[in-house]
């Protein structure tokens, strides 16, 4: 049988641009692909903002879970791709992240690979640096966070490490947009072949392992003399990497790099009747040598990488005669890491921004009701009729959907562009690893992975975003609890209901001098009982359906880095906020539509929401709540922003009485003295105020997350345990409260 011509058919498995499509490469409409590569923490996300702007999307990686961000830009009427990689510390294809890294740069075959390393803290990040350069001799090193090194008296010999290396390397400080052209044309360079890169391969000083190299390495370059990387490809085969293996097997790397002319003629059977190729023969001695290595082979490797990494940076990094400054990073760790101020301070944390928060909501979301509620909305009432509209088709269109989106919108945008600044700020700063630091060995006793703790964090904002963070968990079974238990964080759109009850329920217990602050308190401490279930509920799925050991991980706390403020506002704003307003705005036109019907349809004389607070009353009482709220919270499955408007309409339209002369099932706006006296018109205490804080912390997710969870987990079934979990727990706790309540008061 003769070579087979992989060019007659692109869509063959083993044809170059199929594998490129596997490894996510598309090159249409474009010169160059460009890989971004680095450790997290970095500042890689800087770079790739600074070299695309605005131009990128994010997506998946195909057949992952992983996130997979791309950008483009030009030079010189050439048109490049960048690709950000996933941050990580190796390419040994221990975990999904790595595995996606290193099959873009192996199969991907971008034509230059950009490494990004934190210029104080060269050494450590050689060791990704040395891995790369042994898949592909066109790399470019991005000497990021120039600025901070200099900062520690830190000098980098630029000329003497690109010399060491074998690369070109730039030095850059991305956040401030310095070094970033130089860094654009010397990666024009590599791309078209101005520039040939010569990259320092690893020596071992292990005699077993150079003697198994000596064997395999001539014969996988007499195989396949197109080969680029045979050191490496020996070195992942000898380590027994399975993917490596397979392409080396099937004849598919070495096709790749030669466009499908290599002569991967297949021989005569041997004895297991499978065909015999130059690929299957070079894998089979790498299987008998791999006996000869012995099991401490990835550790020889390991430390071989470690030790070059240490020879090459040595005489590129000297520290100046700079007096050595005051170490605030040390100086802040110890404040915020400490076992006895770390968590006290994320609880004040927590506390301040929510102060701020409502502090600030206030009087923009009055401008905004008085604009969108009594501004616009009779205008629109009026031009309704004028034009003739049937009442209902005005009454839905008007009085439900476009009012039910006014009162989300006054509601929700001013604290979400309030929270959402500050999150982000703390992002920036630093902070936010920190918090996982302090809450790692916590989630690890009760069953969980470490980064469960971001994750919860990203829940504060919106869970659904919190249900995506965690694919930063690599192992199932960790990432599954951390899916399962993302709904006990507090999210943006159930700030708006504990904020109003605390303030009309909690703050009128005290002088009104203190009420501000006792509301505050209050929505602190169920924030920080979500917390607390979450940890139960984590241990206790780690015990039962999801039973298994606590995985280890390498959490790098980064340095402190000043926020960039502009930076943050167009993130928050953009990315998070009108993201998160605009998914509640969709959710919230066919649920005003819905409100106002149930309020207006009647039969037998009574409303479709009046039958329903009737039947379900008795039995919400019985735990503390009422019919008004469960009808609220069904209603409200679509978006957790319209819980409020949809109580207080309930509650004028099943008490019989107009607020402000709107109709019956209208959402309007009140103040919060008015809205007090409405909630306690229709039979509501303190009880029910307590009540509806816990429900709405312990409920289940809204439809949004519980879609999110379903593609996240591929499964009904967990999606159904992720919604009737936190449920049941609310039932629950809730009957629990009302009875002692009962008993007692």
């Amino acid at each position: 049988m003769g070579p087979h011509d992989c060019s007659r058919c692109a869509g063959c498995p083993v044809h170059p641009l199929a594998q490129e499509a596997d490894a996510g490469v598309n090159r249409d409409n474009v010169d160059f692909v460009v890989a971004l590569a680095g450790n997290p923490n970095t500042g890689k996300s800087t770079v790739f903002n600074a070299l695309t702007g605005l131009r990128q999307h994010t997506g998946n990686w195909p057949g992952k879970t992983v996130t997979r961000a791309e950008g483009s830009y030009e030079y010189e009427g050439s048109r490049y791709k960048l690709v950000d990689l996933p941050g990580t510390y190796s390419l040994m294809a221990a975990t999904t992240d790595e595995e996606v890294a290193r099959n873009f740069i192996l199969f991907g075959r971008p034509d230059v690979t950009l490494i990004v390393v934190d210029a104080s803290r060269l050494e450590r990040n050689l060791n990704l640096v040395l891995q790369v350069l042994g898949i592909t001799d066109r790399a470019v090193l991005c000497l990021n966070l120039i600025d901070e090194a200099r900062r520690h008296g830190l000098e980098i010999d630029v000329a003497r490490l690109a010399e060491e290396l074998g690369i070109p390397v730039v030095a850059t400080s991305a956040r401030f947009g310095r070094g970033i052209d130089e860094l654009v044309r010397v990666v024009h360079e590599v791309a078209t072949g101005r520039v040939v890169c010569r990259p320092r391969q690893i020596e071992t000083r292990s005699p077993v392992l150079a003697g198994a190299l000596g064997k395999l390495q001539p014969r996988l370059e007499a195989a396949f003399p197109a080969l680029p990387n045979a050191r490496w490809v020996a070195l992942r085969l000898l380590d027994g990497d399975r993917r490596v293996s397979d392409a080396i097997g099937s004849g598919e790397l070495e096709n790749l790099y030669q466009e499908g002319q290599a002569d991967t003629a297949e021989r005569p059977p041997d004895g297991d009747g499978k065909p015999t190729t130059p690929g299957r023969e070079v894998v089979e001695l790498a299987s008998a040598l791999r006996w000869d290595v012995g099991p401490n082979f990835h550790q020889s490797v390991v430390e071989a990488i470690y030790t070059e990494a240490v020879r090459i940076a040595d005489p590129c990094v000297r520290r100046t005669g700079v007096r050595r400054r005051f170490d605030w990073d040390r100086a802040l760790d110890w404040l915020f890491t400490s076992r006895w101020t770390g968590v006290p301070i994320m609880i004040l944390m927590l506390a301040v921004v929510l102060w701020i928060t409502v502090a600030g909501a206030n009087y923009p979301s009055q401008a905004l009701s008085d604009l969108l509620v009594k501004t616009i909305h009779p205008e629109l009432k009026q031009g309704a009729a004028a034009i003739g509209l049937p009442w209902w088709l005005r009454g839905v269109l008007v009085d439900g959907m476009y009012l039910a989106t006014a009162w989300v919108v006054a509601v929700m945008l001013p604290p979400m562009a309030i929270f959402f600044p500050l999150f982000t700020l703390l992002e920036d700063f630093g902070y936010l690893p920190r918090v996982a630091f302090n809450l790692d060995s916590t989630f690890r006793r009760a069953g969980a992975h470490g980064k469960q703790a971001l994750t919860m964090c990203m829940g504060f904002g919106c869970n659904a975003a919190g249900v995506v963070a965690t694919r930063v968990i690599d192992s199932p079974r960790e990432r599954l609890i951390a899916i399962l238990t993302n709904n006990f964080s507090l999210c943006n759109g159930r700030w708006p209901t504990q904020i109003l009850i605390a303030t009309i329920f909690i703050g009128a217990l005290v002088p009104p001098y203190l009420a501000g602050l006792v509301s505050v308190m209050a929505v602190v401490g169920v924030a920080l009982l979500g917390v607390m279930f979450a940890f139960v509920v984590s241990w206790a799925l780690s015990r039962t359906l999801l039973r298994g050991e606590a995985s280890t991980f390498s959490l790098e706390l980064p340095p402190y880095r000043p926020p960039r403020i502009l930076q943050t506002l167009y993130t928050s704003l953009v990315d998070r906020t009108i993201f998160v307003l605009w998914r509640a705005v969709l959710f919230a036109l066919p649920a005003g539509a819905a409100i106002w019907l149930v309020a207006n349809v009647q039969v037998g004389g009574e409303s479709l929401a009046a039958h329903f607070v009737r039947l379900t009353d008795p039995a919400a009482v019985f735990i503390g709540l009422n019919g008004v709220i469960l009808l609220a919270y069904v209603v409200a499955i679509p978006a957790n922003e319209i819980v409020i408007p949809t109580v207080l309409m309930l509650t004028i339209a099943t008490a019989g009485t107009v607020a402000g002369g709107a109709g019956t099932g209208v959402m309007f706006e009140t103040t919060e003295s008015s809205t007090a006296a409405i909630l306690q018109a229709g039979g509501w205490t303190l009880l029910t105020g307590v009540n509806l804080m816990l429900f709405s912390l312990l409920h289940n997710p809204c439809s949004t997350t519980i879609y999110t969870i379903y593609k996240e987990t591929g499964s009904t079934r967990w999606a159904a345990v992720a919604t009737l979990l936190p449920l049941g727990i609310g039932v629950v706790v809730c009957l629990a409260v009302a009875q002692i309540w009962y008993l007692f008061v």
